[in-house]
């Protein structure tokens, strides 16, 4: 018998993929999962899948290790966190929030999704993260990143974010003024045609979006630069902070337009973190830290999968099939979204 998932478990590949995907991919619960099975004949206690998808988590360590190796080798990141809740930490109460923190990285083509687990939010983590690092790192405004930043690792700020704060400049008026708010209206239209920039060049290699963003960007971020600096507000009022905000981190915000590797905002790394936050909202919690370690490892393994084009219960039952008897670094590294012969995946699964 070829060697399974969990040692002397009658879990599947299969079974055990099912289970995972319909947890992290389709945000249902295991309690749920558990009246679903028993409806078909299958009777199966919440703590069993409980510790099968913990021990699942522990399997994949190798593959994570390794994409996480394949993000930070590349010298553009993006990272953000979010909360989650852990019932069982030492010297945390029940309700106290604990994040989970996420990073995207490696070369085209080859895209890395790391979700990590800690208790804290602190400066500690992206330093611990980030030991090796070095190249572009676009974040957020939250000041833990600012321990990292150094010669060796370069801020990338973000436009959606600075973009957000005018908007909720405007939205603080009354409605009859939100369309008349002439200095925020003019903020905006100038961030308007830095992304317009952005549309016409999404597809474009990275030399024609570095050449575009220094013939049509520069200019448009000269002359809101020189406009900020005119505008005079009251710096407690939404317009101020605003104001404030971007003149605060325009270096940041402006080291886009000297590399076409590097992106206009941190959407993508966002965007990653919905797929979490759903989740949350219906599984409500971790139970342990071992729980919510294989939950950051599982996220990790779907999210890389969907980034390159895989089909995530596909990709899971190889993985869960194939890892075990993995006994070397090269017999791992097979294993990687982007060393996965997509045809071959599918005879497999559906033979």
């Amino acid at each position: 018998m070829p060697p399974q998932p969990i040692p002397k478990s009658q879990v599947s590949p299969g079974f055990l993929a099912y289970v995972i995907i319909s947890k992290y991919a389709d945000a249902l619960p295991l309690y749920r999962q558990c009246h679903i099975l028993s409806r078909g004949g299958v009777d199966v206690a919440r703590n069993t899948l409980c510790q099968q998808v913990v021990k699942a988590g522990e399997l994949i360590q190798p593959l994570i290790n390794l994409l996480q190796d394949q993000a930070l080798s590349y010298p553009v990141l993006q990272m953000d966190e979010t909360t989650v809740q852990v019932l069982n930490e030492p010297g945390k109460a029940a309700d106290s929030p604990s994040y989970m923190w996420v990073m995207r990285g490696g070369p085209p083509g080859q895209s890395s999704l790391i979700y990590h687990y800690d208790p804290g939010r602190g400066k500690a983590v992206p330093k611990r993260l980030l030991a090796d690092y070095q190249g572009y790192l676009q974040t957020d405004a939250w000041h833990a990143y600012d321990a990292v930043h150094s010669d060796a690792i370069t801020a990338v700020g973000c436009w959606a974010h600075a973009r957000r704060k005018f908007k909720e400049a405007q939205k603080a008026l009354p409605k009859s003024q939100q369309k008349r708010s002439g200095r925020i209206e003019q903020a905006l239209s100038y961030i308007q045609k830095l992304y317009a920039v952005e549309t016409r060049v999404r597809d474009a290699d990275n030399e024609k979006r570095h050449d575009a963003r220094q013939q049509d960007s520069v200019p448009v971020l000269d002359a809101f630069h020189t406009w900020l600096l005119t505008q005079n507000p009251n710096p407690e009022s939404r317009l101020g902070k605003a104001i404030n905000y971007t003149l605060t981190y325009w270096d940041r915000l402006t080291v886009y337009c000297t590399d076409g590797r590097l992106e206009i905002d941190n959407n993508r790394i966002e965007n990653k973190i919905r797929p979490f936050a759903v989740g949350r909202k219906n599984w409500l919690f971790s139970t342990s830290q071992a729980g919510a370690k294989a939950s950051a490892n599982l996220y990790s393994l779907i999210e890389t999968a969907k980034a390159n084009g895989l089909n995530e219960y596909d990709y899971l039952k190889w993985v869960f099939a194939k890892l075990p008897a993995a006994n070397t670094v090269d017999d791992i590294e097979t294993l990687l979204p982007w060393n996965i012969d997509v045809t071959e995946l599918v005879n497999w699964v559906y033979a």
